[in-house]
């Protein structure tokens, strides 16, 4: 391969054949083939622990059952928040522990993949006077959290008033009927939050965690698990020193003690066109509720993704959730309360909903939005620590406080965390990122990786064209999505490594691009 098109931190690539050769390594009973720490679930949360273990020097396996953010974690809405919503509803340590894992984010493990998101609460005449002042109170206790977290002003701007002139410059879409203004305000927002769980997992890679995708849990045990490998059927087992559950919603179904009460989030994704040109996200309140919102998101792709609900949710967890008609109907009812167009039915291209993995509570009563956001880290008469509840932005603390667990469950001898000042894959000083001399687009979702992935389309100028008409995706990425990033086959390539399938129809188009894609990485191999 040209030199070019190397990753720039040695041993982050993944690929089937590194995978092939680890999931070997642990079959053979050799002596390596036992492992420090089982990590069963390779969301953010898992992902984060098999980094926060490698990065302590202890022997790591992580496995999940699909692919890399193949559960909740590529379902958000895409946000790091500052902890607000906790601050207004009492919790000030789970707000300041948010605001924490922020500022570490924006500023040293991930500044090329997490920027400061500009939003727009509008007051129009269904927010009161009394509502607007209680928001703008909020805006500023929320910017005192910043500062309690050591949050660089340049970082997240301070946030202010805005005149009705300078809400509708924003947002041109909002009904100028009865507007009086806005209230801005600042967050953190992911580029994507499925391309946060990869760089995480090739962090974790490079620190030498055998990362292992389509490697299913069948038992759990203290001292390992037994699995199945999902592309040949084959069962083995991987002894282990301590195990870690974190499988998110599907972790209950491993640890029979762990109770869920999972809540569905849904969010609708438009064309950018249907809302016209918006400058900055909005806040749009609920009629009927103090403390939350819809959020208008533009992702800067030709799409907008309008979120969220919080509903509970009964049954058997399916592997990718369905989202109930009820569920669009509402959000295109707020939507509708505040914008001069209207969104109809036929303008949703696409819909994804995920699965909260919050802690059920013998006290737990009414709405799922009432739950806590702590996380919380619990080990069952068997051994095994389960990591559960929390949410995207505090996944690393989720992560310490499970490792943490572990090492004292199974007296190992390991370092302090150090995953707070760990930089991720791609992560580099914001005025290096600046400096390169590619698509600023890449550089936001590649960091200083992107040069790599730019010269594929540059030694193959059919790489460098878009796989679907009005989508910015170029064949180079996905052709780095094979051989650097585990994808193993289309859906790995258009719904995680790059979201082509959040709409459907992009996804039909894209398909033969994918398979390209795929056939071409392995004539390389």
């Amino acid at each position: 391969m040209n030199p070019t098109s190397s990753p720039a931190l040695p041993g982050s690539s993944l690929d089937a054949r590194r995978r092939r050769r680890e999931l070997d390594r642990l079959a053979d009973g050799g002596a390596d083939s036992v492992v420090d720490v089982l990590v069963v679930g390779l969301g953010a949360t898992g992902a984060g622990a098999a980094l926060d273990a490698a990065t302590r020097g202890l022997t790591v396996a992580a496995i999940d059952a699909h692919d890399l953010a193949f559960g909740t974690s590529r379902w958000s809405s895409k946000l790091i928040h500052g902890g607000l919503r906790y601050l207004a509803s009492g919790q000030l340590d789970v707000a300041h522990e948010s605001a924490v894992e922020r500022g570490i984010l924006m500023e040293r493990t991930a500044p090329h993949l997490v920027r400061a998101q500009p939003f727009v609460l509008p007051l129009t005449p269904l927010v009161s006077r009394g509502q607007a002042a209680l928001a703008r109170a909020g805006f500023l206790a929320g910017d005192l959290l910043r500062v309690g977290a050591r949050t660089s002003r340049s970082t997240l701007p301070q946030p202010r008033t805005l005149s009705a002139v300078e809400t509708r410059h924003l947002a041109p879409a909002l009904r100028p009927t009865g507007l009086r203004g806005g209230l801005l305000s600042w967050d953190g927002r992911l580029s994507d939050d499925a391309r946060l769980v990869t760089a995480i997992a090739r962090t974790a890679a490079a620190y030498g965690a055998r990362v292992l995708t389509r490697t299913r849990a069948l038992e759990l045990h203290r001292d390992g698990a037994l699995v199945r490998d999902e592309t040949t059927g084959q069962e083995l087992r991987i002894r282990a020193r301590t195990v870690i559950n974190a499988a998110g919603v599907w972790a209950g179904g491993l640890v029979e003690d762990v109770r869920l009460r999972p809540s569905r989030g849904t969010h609708l994704v438009l064309r950018s066109e249907d809302l016209g040109r918006l400058s900055a996200g909005l806040h749009i309140p609920i009629p009927g509720e103090t403390n939350r919102f819809v959020l208008v998101l533009p992702q800067g792709d030709g799409r907008v993704y309008v979120g969220l609900t919080d509903e509970p949710v009964d049954g058997d967890i399916p592997d990718v959730p369905e989202v109930p008609e009820t569920d669009i109907g509402f959000l295109l009812d707020v939507l509708g309360s505040a914008l001069d167009v209207t969104v109809h039915r036929a303008d949703v291209v696409g819909a994804f909903a995920g699965l909260r993995p919050l802690l059920d509570t013998r006290d737990a009563a009414g709405r799922t939005a009432d739950i806590s956001r702590r996380h919380a880290v619990l080990t069952s008469p068997s051994g095994v620590v389960t990591v559960v509840g929390g949410k995207l932005t505090t996944y690393r603390r989720m992560a310490q406080d499970a490792v943490d667990a572990v090492v004292t469950a199974g007296d190992l001898t390991a370092g302090p965390c150090r995953t707070a000042s760990v930089p991720l894959v791609g992560a580099a000083r914001p005025r290096v990122l600046a400096g390169l001399d590619v698509p600023a687009r890449l550089v936001h979702r590649y960091g200083s990786e992107a040069p790599a992935v730019h010269a594929l389309g540059l030694e193959d100028p059919a790489l460098a064209r878009p796989v679907v008409p009005g989508h910015p995706v170029t064949g180079a990425e996905l052709v780095w999505a094979v051989r650097h990033e585990g994808a193993l086959d289309t859906s790995d390539l258009l719904d995680r490594r790059t979201r082509i399938g959040l709409v459907p129809e992009d996804r039909a188009a894209a398909e033969e691009a994918a398979r390209g894609a795929l056939a071409q990485s392995a004539q390389v191999r």
